[in-house]
């Protein structure tokens, strides 16, 4: 296939087919010996005056990509970036071999080379390196976005986000921080004896969440899988087997929209202990959301969306009150489900074939009228049994599950529950589930036997919690997209 380039492409390979005559290919170099990344050495010589400096004979390698390219008379500047940020090197032709200088006026933006010299300071400052040597290391045959412009287009810098790391400092700095954020969740739950654990990822039967899944083949096996919608069972068939504290943290698929909320693929941790309940998750999740803020944010408050949120303000309430407060409807007391039809009419509540239950109607109250409202850190337990499929009873009203989500903003950040472990009940309930799949239910579970088998043998109470992780790091990196959290979010083909 044919390939047009543009005048500077054209210019750029160009000088390369003339680095390769004369025996100079950057891409034969295979590896550099640096001394320094440019924040070690700004940590190590910046403190010094540049008298100081003048004296010292120590001789630094750095490698990076020029940045900024500029020629005074008999010297160059030049802005070189490697992952930590940029210095400015300097170089004089009095002080290299006139080849050697013009070598480096051929230079060009974007390329990667490798500097070496030692410190000095301007005359305003600057902490600079002064030129003794340098290699080119890649010729970069495509021109970066000009300094003005960059890379602006959301869609441009989602598919070729390798550009954008380049040429957006605060981007790279979002995934930095994305990374710390999963390291400290790491740190906090490891030091406080949690195993972490990897449970398959291509699953035979479509379990531990109500989501539409993607589907495969297996060709030796001769048999579908499904890349997995959530760990759930897994995790707990290890409770069966005797570990009391898991956690996985991974990629999870669902086959749904995509929104600013919602990508594909995302990842999400998954947290077991045995011996614990509801309300021992809904505190780990406090703490566990307070130690990352306290970590990576400035105060306990923050403005999200427009919206100011107080970490320290953390909220608890029904699903049935928390509707009450919003819409008046009293759920709690009894009615018959032509009752809550006409409820649901009243109040513009859109329902779905298979939402054909009361449980099913208070669900859809919640979701359509209430979570857009809970601005503050809000638990909301209570679930209705009909959607919590895999959570124990409330014994005190069993129209409801010892069951709880966390929203933030008018989003759901956490779900979590005191498991079921009743492998009668477990049975039923997957029963019921079938049931709604022939109504149309896609995301409905399918029977999954040998879970059921798995709590015949016996699994101890336990407490289970969900976390999205992209979108808490939306929420702690001040991100309105999940797009802007996700290295390559997934994208429509460009025609």
């Amino acid at each position: 296939m044919s390939r047009k380039f543009s005048e500077q492409e054209v210019v750029r390979r160009d000088k390369l087919e003339q680095l390769v005559k004369v025996n100079h290919n950057p891409f034969a170099i295979s590896k550099v010996e640096c001394t320094h990344t440019t924040a070690e050495f700004k940590e190590q010589y910046d403190v010094y005056s540049k008298e100081q400096l003048q004296g010292k004979p120590d001789v630094i390698t750095i490698a990076g990509r020029i940045r900024a390219l500029r020629t005074a008379g008999k010297a160059i500047f030049a802005n070189v970036q490697d992952q930590d940020g940029q210095i400015q090197v300097y170089l004089r032709l009095d002080e290299v071999s006139k080849e050697e200088f013009l070598a480096f006026e051929q230079l060009d933006l974007g390329d990667i080379i490798s500097v070496t010299g030692g410190a000095m300071k301007t005359q305003v400052g600057e902490l600079t390196l002064r030129l003794v040597a340098f290699q080119l290391l890649s010729k970069a045959l495509k021109p970066l976005p000009n300094k003005h412009d960059g890379l602006k287009d959301a869609e441009e810098r989602y598919r070729r986000r390798y550009v954008d790391l380049i040429v957006n400092e605060e981007v790279k700095a979002v995934f930095i921080k994305r990374t710390q954020i999963l390291n400290l969740i790491r740190q906090y739950l490891q030091t406080r004896d949690y195993l972490e654990v990897e449970t398959p990822v291509l699953q035979p039967i479509l379990g531990g969440a109500t989501a539409k899944p993607f589907k495969t083949h297996h060709n030796t096996l001769d048999m579908p899988f499904y890349l997995r919608v959530a760990p759930e069972l897994y995790l707990k068939k290890l409770l069966v087997g005797g570990f009391e504290k898991v956690f996985e943290m991974g990629r999870l698929f669902r086959n749904e929209g995509m929104s600013a909320k919602h990508n594909p693929e995302f990842t999400a941790i998954e947290i077991y202990v045995a011996y614990q309940d509801m309300n021992f998750m809904m505190q780990l999740t406090e703490d566990l959301i307070s130690y990352l803020v306290k970590a990576i944010l400035p105060s306990n408050e923050i403005t999200y969306d427009h919206q100011e949120i107080n970490f320290r303000q953390w909220n608890k309430m029904s699903m049935v009150e928390a509707i009450k407060n919003v819409s008046g409807v009293e759920f709690n007391r009894e009615m018959t489900l032509v009752q809550a039809r006409k409820l649901a009419k009243e109040h513009n509540i859109i329902l779905e074939k298979y939402q054909h239950t009361i449980g099913h109607i208070i669900n859809a109250f919640f979701e359509q009228l209430v979570e857009k409202t809970l601005i503050q850190p809000s638990f909301i337990y209570g679930y209705p049994l009909e959607v919590s499929p895999l959570a124990k009873k409330s014994y005190s009203d069993e129209r409801f599950t010892d069951r709880f989500e966390l929203f933030i903003g008018g989003r759901e950040y956490a779900n979590g529950y005191s498991e079921l472990n009743d492998p009668i009940d477990q049975y039923n309930r997957f029963e019921q589930q079938l049931a709604l799949r022939d109504l149309g239910d896609e995301e409905a579970n399918e029977m999954d036997l040998d879970f059921v088998e798995a709590l015949e043998y016996g699994m101890p109470p336990a407490g289970g919690l969900g976390i999205g992780i992209d979108r808490l790091v939306m929420l702690l990196t001040e991100q309105s997209s999940i797009k802007d959290v996700l290295l390559f979010p997934h994208m429509r083909i460009k025609k």
